[in-house]
């Protein structure tokens, strides 16, 4: 069936009404499809919600990877008394050492994990009405493990930040854009920086036309993810990283996110060259809602080529697009890095909320707050970070003297 049976059809009537406010109801699908009328009726409101939980993109990620990974849909949908959709919380459920746990659904896949919130509910919102909601989840799961969840979003402060939380092991990195592109440049460096910029740009010239492109047909973007799925691979191996897009299904997710079309008519991911004399030195890829870009992924190539910075000119590039289009904000998703610093001076804090539904599902969420802290540990400490990196680089020299 479509909607999963609920124990309790409405929110308790043991919640005192002022507490409850507008939430009445809440209902459990268990399909896209179910789901899909209430979702497009979200999005088609000024919903306070991420590119990365738009229906296109969730739908497609459960098609090609959830569903094969054993992720089943657990959508959560709060209503008012007149059935008009408040918020929708896209979460699957899988199994974990035979528990049952309650995700976002994207996976790795999306940099940031939140829900779709009417504007006006989100604000007036409190933890009673959110652990009514939550209450539809008993005897359905173990435990719920919601990593990722951006703090404010869009000036608002996320919802889900009323319940117990703790502090995500990365940030994700954004900053502001400008109608004109020169001057944000000038804004985000100094004169010394541009002149290397040129000086870069001029050497690569040498070696062909540079020509940078907004793939807008299928045949153009099939031709740059076959570079960046090959781009990608050489550069995790160098470095002695599992590479998350070698897999078959995930390459099969990110082909179809760049051939489908939201229902604003743009690719629900977004790619981006840059090529020298006809051939693809970097590549990039994202996602675009209202007036925010969302970067997911990039590449560059191996060789003589890198050595001038292919990968920075094409960040010029797509934040110069962007700013022509008269989007406002541009994000490079989450983790550091030393190349976002020059457009994304904002660490935006994320949080993770992993709460425990039976005894059984405590243990698991006491070892998902333990790992997580490890690893917020590891990576804000420099010495025990330097460590994992000298670590990885090694593992990759071994792994290549034993190809050979």
């Amino acid at each position: 069936m479509n909607v999963v049976a609920l124990r309790k059809p409405t929110i308790s009537s043991g919640f005192p009404p002022a507490a409850v406010g507008r939430l009445a109801r809440v209902a459990v699908f268990d399909t896209f499809k179910s789901a899909e009328p209430y979702w497009r009726m979200l999005e088609r409101q000024n919903t306070l919600a991420t590119p990365y939980q738009r229906y296109e993109f969730m739908s497609l990620w459960h098609r090609h990877i959830g569903a094969g990974a054993g992720v089943t849909p657990f959508i959560i949908v709060g209503f008012d008394s007149k059935s008009t959709p408040l918020f929708l919380w896209p979460f699957g459920r899988r199994t974990v050492a035979q528990l049952h746990v309650v995700e976002f659904l994207g996976g790795k896949h999306a940099n940031f994990n939140m829900g779709l919130w009417d504007r006006e509910a989100a604000s007036a919102i409190d933890e009673i009405d959110l652990r009514a909601a939550l209450n539809q989840l008993d005897g359905s799961a173990d435990a719920l493990l919601l990593a990722n969840q951006p703090l404010t979003w869009q000036g608002a402060t996320n919802p889900l930040a009323l319940l117990p939380h703790q502090s995500s092991a990365n940030f994700g990195f954004s900053g502001p854009l400008a109608d004109d592109f020169e001057s944000l440049l000038r804004a985000r460096t100094n004169s010394a920086m541009r002149k290397k910029m040129r000086k870069k740009q001029r050497a690569l010239t040498e070696y062909g036309t540079v020509t940078f492109e907004r793939v807008i047909d299928s045949a153009a973007a099939r031709r740059v993810l076959d570079t960046f799925f090959k781009q990608k691979n050489e550069r995790m191996h160098a470095r002695g990283i599992c590479d998350v897009f070698a897999a078959p299904e995930v390459r099969r997710f990110v082909e179809a996110a760049t051939m489908e079309r939201t229902a604003q008519g743009q690719p629900v991911i977004e790619l981006y060259a840059l090529s020298v004399g006809g051939v693809i030195a970097a590549t990039f890829g994202g996602t675009v809602a209202g007036d925010r870009f969302c970067g997911m992924f990039n590449s560059i190539i191996s060789g003589r080529l890198s050595h001038e910075s292919p990968g920075e000119l094409l960040l010029l590039e797509v934040v110069r697009d962007c700013c022509g289009r008269g989007l406002t904000t541009f994000d490079l998703g989450v983790g550091e890095a030393q190349y976002k610093g020059l457009f994304c001076s904002n660490a935006d804090p994320l949080f993770d909320s992993f709460l425990p539904l039976t005894h059984a599902g405590a243990l698991l969420t006491g070892a998902a707050r333990m790992t997580a802290l490890v690893k917020r540990t590891i990576k804000h400490t420099p010495a025990l970070w330097s460590i994992v990196r000298a670590t990885r680089r090694l593992r990759a020299r071994v792994t290549t003297t034993n190809q050979e």
